[in-house]
């Protein structure tokens, strides 16, 4: 079971160095600043793909020096102290490597253009499961649906109007969707899957993996997106394109899973994605030490809320699951679900009565979150068999809301991101008295885009 879902370029380096899975320590090493770099903010084209400065230019975002490369110069000298680098990343400026030896650490905190040092993993002991490559046979054998395009998918895109938007023509034609998750089981066999517009894929947990044979969480996620089988099942967004990141390790919970997951979105940014979603969130930790409090859901305590954060900045919309933690003692969100300018998604029943388990606000800053709700129980997913089934959580909220999103701004392309953010949740049922339980409420889509159209002839 999934622990605790809510759960190319220069400046990305995935280098070898000292092997990185053979190794039982990582840590973050947080860096000063960027006074080395060989790059030009008059330059962006050596730093950033087209698309990423297209999108930039397109909502009148600067190109600044949270988008230069981590000093490559730093880079080496830290390698050079015998660790091996794991990722790095250049919004919060830092670098992720692998050793044996933690003295060697001590080497690394002493250079000067070191700010910080902190443990984020720790190899587990000899009884850890190995990582399966087994694969299933399929029956691939779909119930269909003769009266209903949708399949039983209807309802679950139907409460937030989003079927309008797709009557209208807007089935997300011409955008791109990451989704970082833990895994894609058997999405490249499953022949109801097939026509999805998968761009690529990309394991930051462990690059030698098949992220086809890791766990089926992520696969699921995607189909309340991407399934694209008339009268078997239609995603919210069946004509989006789809970059599929692995930043989730299953086998332990660790502050590196963080690391991955900043890499994966960095990623994202630079192949020219216009929406992430993250069905992932984290509270405790296979150390203790490490896990959150209340206070810290802040917005910037944990190092993918501070991540989070800056994914409007970039252009990009983030769609974050709340967490399935509101029947436990923890109750809140999860982060990143505390992060500024996202869309934090809770869960509800296709009545659009609130899931028990759905994760609560405020944050600790006082910010409403959820953001907005969307089917989470007993939501229509596909499984690893090829069949349709169901599954509960916000994870499953969280795309089939993702997807709408994403067409809503195909629908709507003079809109940035955080204006898009904005009308999602000026549209939502309770946008007029929003809590903290259901946030702004269920989006309506078709709604907002009325608004857009509205406003835009003004």
């Amino acid at each position: 079971m999934l622990k605790r879902f809510a759960f190319l370029s220069a400046f990305l380096l995935l280098v070898a160095g000292v092997s990185a899975q053979q190794d039982t320590l990582k840590y973050r090493i947080s860096l000063t600043d960027k006074a080395a770099t060989t790059y030009s903010l008059e330059q962006p084209e050596a730093f950033l793909s087209e698309k990423a400065i297209a999108r930039r230019m397109k909502q009148q975002l600067p190109i600044d020096s949270m988008d230069l490369p981590v000093c490559s110069r730093y880079v080496e000298e830290i390698r050079r102290q015998g660790v091996g680098i794991v990722v790095t990343g250049k919004w919060e400026n830092f670098v992720t490597v692998s050793c044996n030896d933690s003295t060697l650490i001590d080497r690394i905190a002493a250079l000067p253009f070191v700010r910080a040092t902190e443990k984020v993993w720790s190899a587990p002991g000899a009884n850890r499961p190995s990582i399966s490559t087994w694969r299933a046979e399929l029956a691939n054998k779909p119930t269909k649906y003769p009266g209903n395009v949708y399949g039983t998918a209807f309802d679950q895109i139907r409460l937030c109007n989003g079927d309008k938007l797709h009557e209208a023509g807007f089935r997300g034609q011409g955008m791109t969707v990451a989704v970082i998750d833990a895994g894609f089981h058997n999405v490249d066999k499953i022949k109801a899957m097939k026509n999805i517009r998968i761009l690529g894929t990309k394991d930051f947990v462990n690059p030698q993996a098949d992220l086809f044979a890791e766990h089926s969480h992520g696969m699921m996620v995607l189909s309340c997106i991407g399934m694209n089988r008339s009268h078997v099942m239609t995603g919210t967004a069946p004509e989006a394109s789809f970059w599929l990141l692995r930043s989730e390790d299953e086998y332990t919970e660790h502050l590196v899973e963080q690391d991955y997951w900043a890499a994966a979105v960095e990623f994202a940014d630079s192949v020219g994605v216009d929406v992430i979603n993250t069905s992932l969130g984290y509270y405790t930790f296979d150390d203790p030490s490490k896990n959150y409090t209340y206070r810290d859901l802040d917005g910037h305590t944990a190092l993918m809320s501070r991540q989070a954060s800056h994914v409007a900045d970039k252009g990009m919309v983030l769609v974050c699951s709340a967490g399935n933690s509101g029947a436990g003692s923890w109750k809140k969100i999860t982060p990143p679900a505390d992060a500024e300018h996202i869309l934090t998604v809770g869960a509800v029943d296709k009545e659009g009565q609130l899931a028990p388990f759905s994760s609560v606000g405020p944050t600790a800053d006082g910010r409403i979150k959820p953001d907005v709700v969307a089917v989470g129980l007993n939501a229509d997913v596909m499984g690893t068999d090829g069949n349709q089934g169901q599954a509960n959580g916000t994870s499953f909220a969280t795309p089939i809301l993702c997807g709408m999103v994403t067409c809503l701004w195909q629908a709507c392309p003079e809109l940035t991101a955080k204006e898009l953010v904005d009308l999602v949740r000026r549209s939502a049922d309770r946008s007029a008295f929003p809590d903290n339980i259901y946030g702004y409420g269920l989006p309506d889509i078709w709604k907002a885009y009325q608004e857009y159209q509205a406003s835009d002839k003004k």
